[in-house]
């Protein structure tokens, strides 16, 4: 590793009303070298990286490339200088081809220079281990093979400096060490990598060094290879933060819901339906759906919630009863309640109160005769705040004023007062930081050992190998065997979330 910055950040910071994001931020970056960038939910890390990539602009402070001071004023101008970004949420066209998307991504001063695209990119697949094919349509493509679209678009660009935000959170093990390897490989070319995780143990994997934000500012640094998961959680959150990383396992006896070869037609173009999934959830058990996304898992859960009104009422059975043709309330009224995935439109509406919030899944406990009580349902809300540690101004706040991390404590938190006998939670840590996942976790075996049984469907496996019994996988819309999570290793489970079980058709699903 070259000793010479090739980024250097000096007293970087960024003002919004009312918030101070960054808060004189220095650190540098030198050549060759992998950094990860650690901190809790509005610790700064996002504002920081998007002035790197000249998304925003700094209001003080800043930013020598190469020993040079560089003003960035757009994205163009951060991938002329040779800083390519990945963001969490991939900004692919689905029915492009991987040759198109590419091309929209790149300057047209660029893409004249190229000959022929689809050979360049080729060529960079095959030097890194990618695998892309530029003529295939991406809505065909895994979750992990549209990252590689993304970072084939940036190394395309002879990428100097190349900041990955969350790059594991969708992805299987297997594809987990493939980007490594490519990582590791980019830096050992003189490549320089920001790398933006919450997953503690992929940083003490991966990275050479750690800068961690608290507040906006540099709080610490450390050599993660030097530290544990748990040591490197105290310096992002405090030594008061309370962070659980393991729990008890149940074996459970009693059934609650089962389905029958459940299946559905896929309900968009893009989706692939259910195909005979026969399900089976214990009382009192959390059992978990591992899965590269786009594989049946949002079909699954709405199938149970009852969004999809096209189940024959024979195929789900809830305590006994055909339950098929029900509709949300009438499943509610039962005791299921659900955590969807898009917290926002479909967990909240934006525009709307906390205290409104908490009506739409309550209605039943706050209405009669068509008038709503109020002090009652305040004084719910304000609980929920108060005992889920919702970071908010009050109750009257509106529900897109909160971080994805408080907002998803918040929905949480209102589906686990309900006291459900079966609560549907898609992925609960899904980008919350260390401290507001810990206590998600321990709310949901709180409701665990209280009799209550949970689904959780996560592409996280090490999130369901920690608070799971039992773990199968969804791959193209059909279900994997469920098993003890004592029983089962995460190589299997990886397997299975790439189909490995498919051919298996003497293993009688669970």
């Amino acid at each position: 590793m070259d000793s010479t910055p090739l980024i250097e950040l000096w007293n970087l910071s960024k003002l919004f009303p009312g918030v101070i994001a960054n808060d004189n931020v220095s650190f540098d970056i030198k050549k060759g070298e992998i950094v990860a960038l650690l901190g809790e939910n509005g610790a700064g890390k996002s504002t920081l990286v998007k002035m790197i990539y000249g998304v925003n602009r700094p209001d003080d402070g800043a930013i020598l490339w190469e020993n040079k001071e560089v003003s960035i004023r757009s994205p163009n101008q951060a991938r002329a200088l040779g800083i390519g970004m990945v963001f969490q949420h991939f900004s692919v066209f689905e029915t492009l081809t991987v040759k198109e998307n590419i091309a929209l991504g790149l300057d047209k001063e660029f893409l004249r220079d190229i000959e022929d695209l689809s050979a360049c990119i080729n060529t960079i697949s095959q030097k890194y281990d990618l695998h892309v094919d530029p003529d295939r349509y991406v809505h065909s493509l895994s979750i992990g093979e549209r990252q590689r679209v993304e970072i084939v678009r940036c190394l395309i660009q002879d990428v100097k400096l190349l900041i990955l935000d969350e790059p594991t959170s969708v992805l299987t093990p297997l594809e987990v060490a493939g980007l490594f390897r490519v990582l590791r490989q980019l830096a050992s070319e003189g490549s320089s990598i920001l790398f933006i995780s919450h997953k503690l143990n992929e940083v003490t994997e991966l990275c050479d060094r750690a800068v961690i934000l608290r507040g906006g500012k540099v709080s610490g640094h450390c050599n993660p290879k030097q530290e544990t998961s748990a040591s490197i959680a105290r310096m992002m959150v405090g030594d008061e933060a309370e962070i659980t990383t393991s729990f008890t396992k149940k074996h459970a006896q009693h059934e609650l819901l089962r389905t029958h070869q459940l299946t559905l037609a896929a309900s968009h173009p893009f989706g692939c339906g259910l195909t005979d999934v026969n399900l089976s959830i214990k009382q009192g058990e959390i059992i978990g759906i591992a899965g590269v996304a786009g594989n049946g898992q949002d079909d699954l859960l709405e199938a149970l919630s009852g969004e999809d009104a096209r189940i024959p009422n024979e195929s789900i059975v809830f305590m006994d009863a055909q339950i098929g043709q029900l509709d949300p309330h009438q499943r509610r009224l039962k005791g299921i309640t659900h955590v969807p995935t898009n917290r926002l439109g479909q967990g909240a509406v934006p525009e709307m109160s906390l205290i409104d919030n908490t009506l739409l899944t309550n209605s039943h406990r706050f209405i009669r005769f068509g008038l709503i009580a109020k002090k009652s349902l305040k004084a719910l809300t304000q609980t929920l705040i108060k005992r889920h540690q919702v970071k908010c101004s009050g109750d009257t706040a509106q529900a897109k004023s909160l971080s994805g991390g408080n907002l998803q404590k918040f929905i949480i938190g209102r589906e686990i007062e309900q006291t459900p006998k079966l609560l549907l939670c898609a992925h609960p840590t899904w980008g919350v930081d260390i401290a507001a996942a810990s206590a998600i976790h321990r709310n949901l075996i709180a409701l665990r050992d209280a009799g209550s049984s949970v689904l959780v469907v996560s592409e996280d496996i090490d999130e369901l190998y920690m608070i799971c019994d039992r773990i199968g996988a969804l791959y193209e819309g059909q279900l994997s065997p469920i098993e003890p999570v004592d029983k089962l290793n995460k190589e299997t489970i990886g397997q299975w979330m790439a189909g490995a079980f498919v051919e298996r058709k003497d293993i009688a699903h669970a």
